[in-house]
């Protein structure tokens, strides 16, 4: 920079300090002015008046505050603040509806009354044992039952162990209770009397009653949080007596509870299932759940299978308490919240005629068979097998093509699932030899016989291992396997596909299952649906699929295998289901049971099985044209002079099969069938455990049948059952 350019800067410098200069006293000026000073005075005195406000406002809302706690509200809230206990009591959720297709109740609710015993009320052991004392001779004036369950009773002047209650007994001598093993009948009651403070009560009878209530008390968990249930569903005048009685015993509570009521117990009784009391192993896999001991659950069925829908939720109580026990206040803090109401696939009309046929067409091959056993006996004639004499159990299943939701699924014997809680009803269910309670329909495995042919087609046309027009002779025997010989019940000459099927010739799919080679053969029996479960929401067998399920096998026994035999056993669920794939055109949806869930008050959907949108699990990749030649292999076995009666009296057509397996006693005795055959909207399966080879199921079948498609109800099919 030059000295010029220097001298420049300089003066610029010095212009811009004279401006400012010039600023600042002119500021200076204007702020020391007469008016600007006024101005200063009023904003600071406008400041201060309104912190003043401010802290009277503030002073005011305190003082306020501190009346209401001390004067208004003083003794309220002196009694809180001496509280020493805050407890939480759970009151119990509704529990969902299970209703069928249309609506109809299955399993509802109606309202009891159980007497319970509240913790909060009665904190010391003599105050507890005085009050149940007289609580229980209230209810024996009523000639009503208190909940008993010591293991031990009174006779002829001493404690003796109930029969049977070793399991019990056991628990009491476990360290959760008295942790001491073999203690006579009389020292365990001694010692939980001294353990509930109750050895002072000197009449045995009394005493045992009280320590009664008490162990069961431990044992379901009575506590702050838990009530106990003394008594249940008792009657309107047991409530207004032991009400009247407990004014003053706050302890003693009356509490509304809905109790579950069965319609038609006979209807679905192996599907329904009932609730019932948690057991210490269910207890312990749902306590993280929030179950308590003495809560209600699903114990099998659907009752079981939706348990996280139907429980609802429990509501809850805060009761505060002062160091003295008294209740000070009770608020609900939690609203209990019903659970949800359960749609079933279910129509009870057609269930209901599918009970009634099924056990009528039983009872009917029993006839049969004695009447076969006594010609031949007459006639001096040898009896080959059993024809239907020992023929006690069956099934059928009903499903909807179009997306395999189960529309009936009968099983026999039956049994009214109402009374499942009655001692001397359940007792003879669980000696009767024939096993009613079982459900054959879901969990019965038998062999198809000659149903699964079918399966054994369809994996040969589409393996290329035959076609249509392949022709194998049957001369009544098959015995390529000298160990495995297959007879035939005729001598039919050369048989193709077609014919094959419609005279279900044993010698023509044994030699076609042999050129299979059992590994494909069970691939395709998988892919249709066999010895696989279905899908259904309850329990059900998985089934037995020969060669894959076997534990040891020879060449010889795939001849067997393909005609229905050897180790293959499917349930009748799993027969229906097959039958619906192939009319499917090989796509296998999943067989269920539930329609829809909604909440309680029905205005919601919470889960809806669209059965326009069926859930596909399998697709057998079989192409169209061999399922239409297996369709119509299948119609043509309605077609034949033994079904003939049968397709002409029955106005809907159809694909179907029959089968007979060889058993120990009577075969069983087997149909399948999807309906109509040109546009198949049902798929059936029934099923005659030791039928023998009559027509019966056959019969059973158009009973079914005409309840679907003409809305025929019971005293329909009594009037005019079909006759084959």
């Amino acid at each position: 920079m030059n000295q010029k350019d220097r001298k420049s800067m300089y003066k610029s410098k010095q212009n811009a300090d004279k401006i400012l200069s010039a600023n600042n006293r002119s500021s200076l000026t204007a702020a020391n002015s007469p008016n600007a000073k006024e101005e200063k005075k009023d904003n600071a005195k406008l400041r201060a008046i309104i912190c003043v406000i401010l802290l009277i406002v503030i002073f005011a809302g305190f003082a306020l505050r501190l009346f209401n706690w001390q004067i208004v509200h003083g003794e309220e809230y002196k009694e809180l603040s001496d509280a020493s206990t805050e407890n939480i009591v759970r009151s119990d959720a509704t529990r969902g509806e299970i209703l069928d297709v249309d609506g109809n109740a299955l399993a509802v609710n109606k309202t009891a009354y159980n007497i319970v015993l509240n913790k909060v009320y009665a904190r010391e052991d003599s105050e507890l044992n005085l009050i149940i004392i007289n609580l229980l001779n209230t209810l024996s004036e009523c000639n009503e039952s208190y909940i008993d369950e010591l293991p031990i009773s009174w006779q002829d002047g001493g404690f003796v162990f109930d029969e049977g209650s070793e399991g019990d007994v056991e628990y009491i001598e476990s360290p959760p209770m008295l942790n001491q093993e073999g203690l006579s009948a009389d020292e365990i009651v001694q010692k939980l009397a001294e353990r509930y403070h109750a050895d002072n009560i000197t009449d045995p009878f009394t005493k045992r009653s009280v320590v009664s209530v008490r162990y069961n008390m431990e044992k379901k968990g009575f506590s702050y949080e838990q009530v106990y249930v003394v008594a249940s569903d008792v009657s309107s005048n047991t409530i207004a007596v032991v009400s009247e009685r407990n004014q003053t015993v706050p302890a003693v509570e009356i509490r509304t509870v809905n109790e579950r009521v069965i319609k038609r117990g006979t209807l679905i009784p192996h599907i329904l299932g009932v609730v019932g009391k948690l057991d210490q192993e269910e207890y312990e896999s749902h306590k993280d759940k929030g179950y308590s001991l003495d809560d209600q659950i699903g114990k099998f069925g659907v009752e079981a299978a939706m348990e996280d829908y139907l429980r609802g939720k429990a509501g809850e109580k805060t009761i505060v308490s002062d160091s003295d026990g008294k209740v000070i206040s009770e608020q609900e803090t939690v609203k209990s919240k019903p659970g949800d109401t359960v749609y079933l696939t279910i129509n009870s009309r057609i269930q209901e005629v599918a009970a009634y046929t099924i056990a009528k067409n039983i009872r009917e091959a029993q006839k049969l068979g004695e009447r076969d056993v006594k010609n031949a006996r007459a006639n001096n004639a040898k009896q080959q097998s059993k024809l239907g004499e020992d023929c006690e159990a069956g099934a059928a299943v009903l499903l909807d093509v179009r997306d395999n939701s189960v529309i009936c699924a009968a099983s026999y014997p039956n049994y009214d699932i109402s009374r499942f809680y009655d001692p001397d009803y359940s007792q003879t269910l669980f000696n009767d030899d024939k096993v009613p309670m079982f459900n054959r329909a879901f969990e019965g495995a038998f062999a198809p016989g000659s149903t699964f042919k079918p399966c054994v087609a369809t994996a040969a046309l589409q393996e290329n291992i035959i076609t249509p027009e392949t022709s194998i002779h049957c001369d009544g025997e098959y015995d390529y396997y000298k160990d495995d010989v297959v007879h035939c019940l005729g001598n039919h000459g050369d048989q193709k596909l077609e014919s094959a099927m419609a005279h279900s010739c044993n010698v023509y799919f044994a030699e076609v299952g042999r050129r299979i080679g059992i590994t494909t053969m069970y691939m395709y029996a998988e892919k249709l649906g066999l010895g696989s479960k279905t899908g259904l929401e309850v329990t059900e067998s998985t089934g037995i699929l020969a060669g894959r399920d076997s534990t040891t096998w020879f060449e010889g026994n795939t001849v067997q295998a393909a005609i229905g035999q050897s180790d293959n056993a499917f349930t009748p669920v799993q027969l229906a289901t097959y039958a619906s794939t192939i009319a499917n055109n090989g796509v296998r949806y999943r067989t269920h049971l539930i329609r829809k869930v909604v909440n309680y008050e029905r205005d919601e959907t919470v889960l809806y099985n669209d059965p326009e949108k069926p859930e596909i699990t399998a697709r057998t990749g079989v192409s169209q044209e061999n399922i239409d030649l297996v369709k119509e292999a299948m119609h043509a076995v309605s077609q034949t002079a033994t079904m003939r009666e049968l397709a002409g009296g029955f106005p809907i057509s159809m694909g179907c099969k029959t089968g007979t397996a060889e058993n120990a006693g009577s075969d069983h005795n087997v149909f399948i069938c999807f309906a109509p055959y040109e546009k198949p909207e049902v798929a059936l399966c029934v099923l005659f455990e030791h039928g023998g080879r009559g027509y019966l199921p056959q019969q059973a079948a158009c009973d079914i049948l005409e309840a679907y498609f003409y809305g025929s109800d019971v005293n329909d099919i009594k009037k005019s059952p079909w006759k084959f």
